[in-house]
C-alpha cells in the first residue's frame, strides 16, 4: 500500500512505527510533498554553484573587468553558503522553517536580479554573497527536512535533495548557454532571479516541521528494543537523547568526522574542479576531457539517491568506509588511464569515482542525525558543513601549489589516499556513549 497513494510503503517498519500514518496525520497529506518542495528549493538555487562558470564571461565583458578579478566572487559565495549554515539551522531548530526560507528566497532570488543591474564589481561581490548566504539557509533547510521527517529513510530523502542541487541547474545551463551574450544575459539574471523567488516562496509555505515528540517513542526508551544494523545504525532521532551542539562538539566522534569531510570534500573538490585540465595534461582528446566534466555531475547526482537508499538497508558505518575507499582506488585509477591514454576508461573512472564520492553529502548528515539525534539536527549539521571550507581551500590554494611544485600526477595521488583514508577511518566510528543509537548497539553485540 502507497502512502497517501504515492512514495514508498506506508506499512509499519521493523520497529512497529508507522511514520508515514503519523506524518499524514500532522501534515494532512503525504511526507513525501515535504521532500518535493526541499528538492525543488534546492534545484532553484543551484545555479548560484553550478551556473557560475556561464555567466562570468559576459558579466567580465559588460562590466570591463579582467577576468581573474571575478575568480573571488565564487570564492565569497563558497564561504557565505557554508557559514551561513551553522545560525541558520539554528533558528530553524528552535522556530521552524517558514520565515527562514521567506528570508532566503529574498535573498537568493534577489541577488540574481540585482546581478541584472550591477555596474561595479563591490556590488557583484555583495549580490553574490547575500544570494549565497540564501543558498546556504535553503542547503541546511533542505536537507534536514529529510532528516525529521524520515528518520527511517534518512539516506534516500536526503539523497533526493542533494541530487537536485546537484542535477538542477542541468535544466539551466542550456538556456544560459544559448544567451551568454554580453546583450543578453541581464535578461537571463533576471529571468532566473525570478525563478528562484517564486519557487523557493512557495517551499517556504509548504515547508513545516514535526512536533518534537511525533514519533511517541519515548516511552519505548526502557523496553529495551534493539536496533538495526551491527553498530547501531537506528538513529538516535528515533530513540535516545537529542545533543545539543555543545555536546556534540565534546564527543571524539564529531571531530572524527569532521576530519573525514574535510578529506573527501578536498577529495571531491579535486576532480570537480580539475578533472578537464588533468585529462589535457596527458594529452587525451578533447571529446574525452568535454565527456569527463559532462557525466560528472550525472554520476554524482545518481549516486546521491542509490547509496542512500543503500545507506538506510545496511550499515551505515560500513557503506561509507566501502565507498570512500572506492572512491579513493578510483581516482588513483585515473592515473593509471591517463598515463595509458585510454579515453574511454578514463571517462569511465571519472564517473566511478565521482559515484562513490559524492555521497558524503548523503551520508554525512544521516550520521549526524544518528548519533545526535533529529530535534538540533540543522545546527549540528550545519557545523560539520563548516568543513567544506576546508575542503574548498585544499582543493584551491592546496591544489594549486602541489601541482605547481610537484605536478598533477602527485596532486591526483593525493586525493586518491585522502579519500581511502576517509574510508578508513569510517571504521572506527561508533554512536556517542548515552545515545539511543549507543543502547542499540550495545544490546545487540550482547
Amino acid at each position: 500500500m502507497a502512502e497517501n497513494g504515492e512514495g514508498p510503503p506506508s506499512d509499519p517498519d521493523d520497529d512497529g512505527v508507522d511514520y508515514a500514518g503519523r506524518a499524514s496525520e500532522i501534515l494532512g497529506f503525504s511526507r513525501w510533498w515535504q521532500i518535493v518542495a526541499a528538492a525543488g528549493m534546492m534545484a532553484a538555487v543551484s545555479p548560484y554553484q553550478y551556473v557560475w562558470s556561464s555567466i562570468e564571461q559576459p558579466l567580465a565583458e559588460s562590466l570591463d573587468i579582467a577576468l581573474p578579478a571575478l575568480g573571488a566572487v565564487f570564492s565569497f559565495y563558497v564561504v557565505f553558503q557554508s557559514l551561513s549554515q551553522f545560525p541558520a539551522g539554528k533558528w530553524r531548530d528552535s522556530r521552524g522553517p517558514g520565515a527562514l526560507t521567506f528570508l532566503a528566497a529574498l535573498l537568493a532570488g534577489g541577488g540574481y536580479v540585482g546581478l541584472a543591474y550591477a555596474t561595479t564589481l563591490w556590488q557583484l561581490y555583495l549580490l553574490y554573497s547575500l544570494g549565497a548566504i540564501g543558498v546556504g539557509i535553503v542547503y541546511t533547510v533542505a536537507v534536514n527536512t529529510a532528516v525529521k521527517w524520515f528518520p527511517d529513510r534518512t539516506g534516500l530523502t536526503t539523497g533526493v535533495g542533494t541530487m537536485a542541487f546537484a542535477g538542477g541547474s542541468a535544466l539551466v545551463v542550456p538556456y544560459v548557454r544559448a544567451n551568454d551574450s554580453v546583450a543578453a544575459y541581464s535578461d537571463v539574471l533576471r529571468n532566473l532571479g525570478l525563478a528562484i523567488l517564486v519557487v523557493t516562496l512557495v517551499g517556504s509555505y509548504l515547508l513545516r516541521d514535526p512536533p518534537d515528540d511525533w514519533l511517541g517513542l519515548e516511552d519505548r526508551e526502557d523496553e529495551g528494543e534493539n536496533g538495526e544494523g551491527d553498530d547501531g545504525d537506528l538513529a538516535a532521532s528515533l530513540r535516545g537523547r537529542a545533543y545539543t551542539t555543545r555536546e556534540m562538539l565534546s564527543t571524539w566522534q564529531f571531530w572524527l568526522l569532521y576530519a573525514m569531510f574535510v578529506a573527501m570534500a578536498g577529495a571531491d573538490l579535486i576532480v570537480i574542479a580539475n578533472v578537464v585540465r588533468f585529462a589535457e595534461q596527458f594529452g587525451l582528446a578533447a571529446i574525452v576531457a568535454t565527456a569527463s566534466a559532462t557525466l560528472l555531475p550525472v554520476a554524482a547526482g545518481v549516486s546521491r539517491m542509490i547509496l542512500g537508499e543503500v545507506s538506510d538497508r545496511f550499515s551505515r558505518r560500513r557503506v561509507m568506509a566501502v565507498s570512500f575507499v572506492l572512491a579513493g582506488a578510483f581516482r588513483l585509477a585515473l592515473i593509471v588511464a591517463g598515463r595509458a591514454e585510454a579515453g574511454v576508461a578514463f571517462v569511465g573512472l571519472v564517473m566511478a569515482a565521482m559515484f562513490f564520492s559524492s555521497p558524503l553529502f548523503v551520508y554525512f548528515p544521516s550520521v549526524i542525525a544518528d548519533y545526535y539525534g533529529a530535534r538540533n539536527s540543522s545546527g549540528n549539521y550545519a557545523v560539520l558543513y563548516t568543513a567544506k571550507v576546508g575542503g574548498g581551500v585544499f582543493a584551491g590554494t592546496v591544489t594549486g601549489y602541489l601541482v605547481a611544485t610537484a605536478g598533477w600526477v602527485p596532486t591526483f595521488a593525493l586525493g586518491g589516499g585522502l579519500a581511502i583514508a576517509a574510508g578508513l577511518a569510517a571504521i572506527l566510528l561508533r554512536p556517542p556513549s548515552g545515545s539511543g543509537a549507543a543502547a542499540d548497539a550495545s544490546a545487540a553485540a550482547d
